[in-house]
């Protein structure tokens, strides 16, 4: 899916916390957003996922407007907060199962594909626990099953490497989001660790003060660059400290 931002700006009181942000986004590509503390980052995910609304600009998916109503559309991504969305009573089984059911046709064959998931993030066994009784990286896990069961073309998710997940995990979530790049699937997500984004990226944005300031692919900022491997990001947020205009 191609995603068209276009002067995308989102105020509270009178911060601009997104200003004027344009991007595009090709499909099949990881893509990381970076940004000191209150950038901007979260919001523009919660923008793309429908949850908050711009107050000016557009969003396009594969050329078509965005709103907020447009279930047709809103089917095609789903995202994962940093605290993912819960119905805290059901038991995990239960939680997947709503997800699963509000993408998915009731007699999709997801079953196998479910249990593969849940054992691949070690979280079978928690099937009927509480959701309200797991431990943060726990419910992480289950989240990234539920997204990974309905399989939609965009992945959104706010700071996955900082949900709580043990390296089995997050070593989890990196082999099955490049798998679903090289489908085609788009993913995009949040977060401080740069060494991490460096190696997982295709293209990073870094935003700061509700502004885009570099929206590159890392190929292309490696060849760009002065640092050293692995302190590519580093040296790219320090001229952003020193010359933040």
């Amino acid at each position: 899916m191609l995603i068209e931002i276009e002067n995308l700006t989102k105020t509270f009181g009178s911060r601009a916390a997104l200003n004027n942000v344009s991007l595009t986004i090709d499909p099949g590509q990881i893509v990381t957003m970076l940004g000191p503390n209150g950038a901007g980052k979260t919001t523009l995910l919660r923008c793309l996922a429908g949850i908050s609304q711009a107050v000016r600009g557009r969003l396009l998916y594969d050329g078509e407007v965005f709103r907020r109503d447009r279930i047709d559309l809103r089917k095609r991504f789903h995202f994962v907060p940093d605290f993912p969305f819960f119905y805290f009573d059901a038991t995990v089984l239960q939680h997947i199962g709503m997800i699963v059911r509000a993408y998915l046709p009731e007699d999709s064959p997801i079953e196998e594909k479910v249990v593969e998931l849940l054992e691949e993030f070690e979280v079978l066994p928690l099937i009927d626990s509480q959701v309200s009784k797991l431990s943060r990286g726990q419910a992480y896990k289950v989240a990234l099953t539920a997204l990974m069961a309905v399989d939609p073309e965009v992945w959104i998710l706010d700071e996955p490497f900082a949900s709580g997940m043990d390296p089995h995990g997050i070593a989890a979530f990196r082999r099955r989001a490049r798998e679903a790049s090289h489908r085609g699937r788009t993913i995009i997500y949040s977060t401080q660790l740069l060494e991490l984004a460096e190696a997982f990226s295709d293209r990073v944005c870094i935003i700061a003060d509700g502004q885009v300031h570099a929206f590159d692919e890392m190929a292309h900022l490696r060849s760009t660059t002065s640092a050293a491997d692995g302190f590519i990001l580093e040296e790219l947020f320090e001229r952003l400290r020193e010359t933040p205009e």
